[in-house]
């Protein structure tokens, strides 16, 4: 095992708001979101009164004092420090930003099937399960099986379908098409689908009463392409750190560079695996994704759930903050936007918050616009003294 020195902190603590974002990114024009603002837009719109004590204290607002998130006054002094970053990956989906995050950005674009998958993929898909495929054109999930599930359940056919993000899903009635052979069928997805480029397989598992009346499981699975080269957890583990893997982090790497991970049921869970993490002695990089505000709420386009959802977890770093120790760091950050307000289903491009804290550092600093997410993942390496990648700089010195 390698002498497991560092710079400021023992342990860094990173947690990704799935699909959080902070303000249309410089080039959202591109990607038809010009107006998009998920936190903006949630404050604004949340039926009732919203607020975000400790990340307003973190300096939330302070991000962007010249248009605060409303319900979070803008903190003076913060007591963490504060930017933002756009993303420099050429599509918008939770694998290229976590990627990017830690030192991969994906500059060459995956696969995108705006008119669904072609034949080549769904003939070997019903070859392989012995399944017909129904649907196969971008949906909403949701949609899907309202539309869809009665077909499945009469025919036992698979509901294949895409987003404007890069990935194949199939959504299946586990009364109709038990839970292993999803699984199953989504693993030989993934083989057959690398050399499109698919970003991501998802298993969508539901159970199901009629079209008004169903529910998707928490076994949804998310299996990835294997990251395309070395990335910060990499060279983390390479190098003797602990990398701990709570929640898709370890489906969206495929398991690469983490030492131990678990699968999570919700964003609590996500956070009681976390503030768990704060009670063990570890050397490295605890690393979350929260899944929930994408997957509940920013797709279903519901406003009311997200802007929840934020509030409970409010409640959960402000446990954390009074658990840290002065050699811990907590960053809180997101791998793309998912404007509740927003047109349509999908992801929108934007800028994703940075807040930063220990209870060791003074705060009340910005940390300026990041043209890459992959400053936080050259942070961490910087702190531990591990040598850097390609992308990205270390915040480190900013932490003062």
């Amino acid at each position: 095992m390698a002498d497991r020195k560092y710079k400021k902190f023992k342990r860094v603590f990173g947690i990704v708001m799935d699909s959080i974002g902070i303000g249309e990114g410089p080039d959202a024009d591109k990607f038809d979101d010009l107006g998009c603002d998920t936190l903006g837009h949630i404050g604004e719109k949340y039926p009732g009164d919203f607020s975000l004590p400790n990340m307003g204290k973190l300096g939330l607002s302070n991000i962007r004092p010249e248009n605060p998130i409303k319900g979070v006054p803008v903190a003076d002094p913060a007591i963490g420090y504060f930017g933002k970053a756009h993303e420099l990956s050429s599509g918008n989906d939770s694998m290229e930003g976590h990627w990017e995050m830690m030192g991969l950005p994906m500059i060459e674009p995956v696969g995108y099937f705006p008119n669904g998958f072609p034949d080549d993929i769904i003939n070997k898909l019903e070859e392989f399960s012995g399944r017909k495929v129904i649907l196969n054109k971008p949906y909403s999930g949701t949609d899907a099986i309202r539309d869809y599930g009665e077909e499945q359940k009469k025919t036992g056919a698979l509901i294949v379908y895409t987003s404007g993000d890069s990935v194949l899903q199939i959504a299946a009635n586990t009364d109709i098409i038990p839970l292993k052979e999803l699984y199953r069928i989504c693993e030989y997805a993934r083989k057959i689908t690398i050399p499109y480029k698919v970003g991501r397989i998802i298993a969508r598992p539901y159970v199901y009463t009629d079209p008004e009346h169903f529910t998707r499981t928490s076994d949804r699975h998310d299996f990835t392409l294997p990251p395309i080269d070395t990335t910060d957890l990499d060279r983390l583990k390479d190098a003797g750190y602990d990398v701990l893997g709570v929640g898709k982090i370890n489906d969206l790497f495929s398991g690469q560079g983490i030492t131990e991970g678990w699968h999570t049921t919700s964003n609590m869970d996500g956070m009681d695996h976390t503030i768990a993490n704060l009670d063990r002695d570890f050397t490295g990089f605890s690393f979350t994704n929260l899944v929930d505000f994408d997957a509940m709420y920013g797709h279903r386009r519901n406003i009311k759930g997200d802007g929840d959802a934020l509030m409970e977890l409010d409640k959960r770093i402000g446990e954390m903050m009074s658990k840290m120790n002065d050699d811990d760091l907590m960053f809180i950050t997101a791998d793309h936007g998912n404007d509740p307000s927003y047109r349509g289903t999908d992801h929108t491009r934007e800028y994703t918050p940075i807040l930063m804290y220990s209870p060791g550092l003074p705060g009340g600093k910005s940390l300026g616009v990041g043209d890459t997410f992959a400053n936080l993942g050259a942070t961490v390496l910087d702190n531990f003294g591990v040598k850097q990648g390609k992308y990205g700089h270390s915040l480190l010195d900013k932490l003062n």
